[in-house]
């Protein structure tokens, strides 16, 4: 400062105007100092540490460099020459040193929020990312560092300690809990989602109160996010999952199969027992060769010992076309290829209502893959439809359009063969 005085001296200048030249030429130059010092910190120190970390085989090297934590640290080299340059002008060397300082504080934290994205962005490259995701826990150290830089940057603005200010925190603690509630809320839910394997990137959820109904893309530290199967996205509050009910699918995947449980409704007037001529036809049927031949002789064992007179067909036992309907699903689902033999496989009457007798088919494919158990589950109840009147029964359904039609048209020539 001295030499810049004597300079603006010697070229003529003098009093408050020499002044003010001589602090405007200072201040030119201690920002050209800056600027030139953060052009080579950029262009070169930067450059070659970049240059150095792309050659290495680490893929967390060029994570680095897309966060552009290297290139964020650079901008602390003009704040450090403007500090220590700051007693070139005594009167304001307080408040540029403080200005300094907050420049300082505000630039690490940037860099520090930019290499924990790095860090975020590296676990997400492990498998166990998808199990415990830190999303959450990285915007918390987020929040607690931001808190620790505006109390640091108050603390230099007043010229106090930082432990002063921490001392008033206990009488702000009920506001700071109003403001942070959603953060405290979803920090607590995300340790005990995290703690509970309660849900994880990937799981396929279902949330009827949110409308929510897919695979789990996001888990951070106040939302989940669920893109669902139209590909709309779903928000749904952390803490919602720890308060309400939902389905995680997770388990269902993990097992290899996926349940079918879905009944057929039988017009119970349809139900018989079987004639000589019905078992005939169902002994050519190959799922029901061996079970009607076993039936048989059990029924005729059991009619004999108790000396059943079969002359009325209510007496003792007999098969009907329902019950022989029953034991072909089961040996056709068993036969299946689609079916998963090692899991829950059965055919069970429900209590019947007034859409008639319902046959529910319980039983699990040994795939989970969406497309593939719809194609499984229709092409068995496309063929159950089918082969229904084959047995003597007729699926019910509510009268229709085309019933009405057909019985009007029946009348009508009842009608007409009556006036003949």
């Amino acid at each position: 400062m001295d030499f810049i005085n004597n300079w603006i001296f010697n070229l003529g200048f003098e009093g408050k105007t020499g002044q003010y030249l001589a602090a405007a030429v200072t201040i030119l130059l201690i920002a050209l100092i800056c600027i030139v010092a953060n052009f080579l910190t950029k262009k070169v120190v930067v450059r070659i540490i970049s240059h150095m970390v792309s050659m290495s085989k680490f893929k967390w090297n060029d994570i680095l460099l897309k966060r552009r934590v290297f290139h964020k640290l650079s901008h602390i080299v003009p704040a450090i020459i403007i500090y220590y340059f700051a007693p070139t002008f005594p009167r304001y060397q307080h408040l540029i040193e403080s200005g300094a300082n907050i420049y300082l504080i505000i630039v690490n934290l940037i860099v520090i929020s930019s290499a924990l994205d790095a860090f975020h962005d590296i676990y997400e490259t492990f498998e166990i990312s998808k199990i415990r995701p830190i999303k959450g826990v990285i915007q918390i150290v987020k929040i607690v560092l931001a808190i620790i830089g505006i109390i640091l940057i108050i603390s230099i603005l007043l010229n106090k300690s930082p432990f002063i200010l921490l001392s008033g925190l206990g009488a702000l603690s009920a506001v700071l809990m109003l403001v942070f509630k959603d953060s405290i809320l979803g920090l607590v839910a995300g340790v005990q989602l995290s703690a509970n394997d309660m849900v994880r990137v990937g799981d396929w959820i279902t949330m009827p109160k949110h409308g929510a109904d897919g695979d789990v893309i996001e888990i951070s530290l106040h939302t989940v996010k669920v893109q669902n199967f139209d590909k709309t996205i779903t928000t749904i509050p952390s803490y919602s999952l720890i308060s309400d009910s939902f389905i995680n699918w997770r388990g269902m995947q993990n097992s290899g199969g996926r349940r079918i449980k879905r009944p057929i409704y039988i017009d119970v007037n349809s139900i018989r027992f079987c004639d000589d001529e019905m078992i005939n036809k169902f002994r050519r049927i190959n799922f029901l060769a061996d079970y009607i031949d076993e039936r048989l002789v059990e029924i005729q064992k059991f009619n004999e010992t108790h000396n059943i007179d079969r002359s009325n067909p209510v007496n003792g036992r007999a098969l009907t076309n329902i019950g022989v309907f029953r034991a072909y699903i089961k040996n056709y689902l068993l036969n299946h290829s689609g079916i998963h033999k090692g899991m829950t496989l059965m055919v069970r009457q429900l209590e019947p209502t007034e859409r008639g007798l319902p046959i529910e088919l319980y039983c699990f494919t040994n795939t989970t893959d969406w497309t593939e158990y719809e194609t499984i589950q229709d092409d068995i109840f496309d063929h159950l439809f089918v082969v229904a009147p084959e047995f003597g029964l007729r699926i019910f359904q509510n009268p229709s359009g085309h019933d009405f039609r057909n019985l009007n048209g029946e009348e009508k020539e009842m009608s007409a063969v009556g006036n003949e």
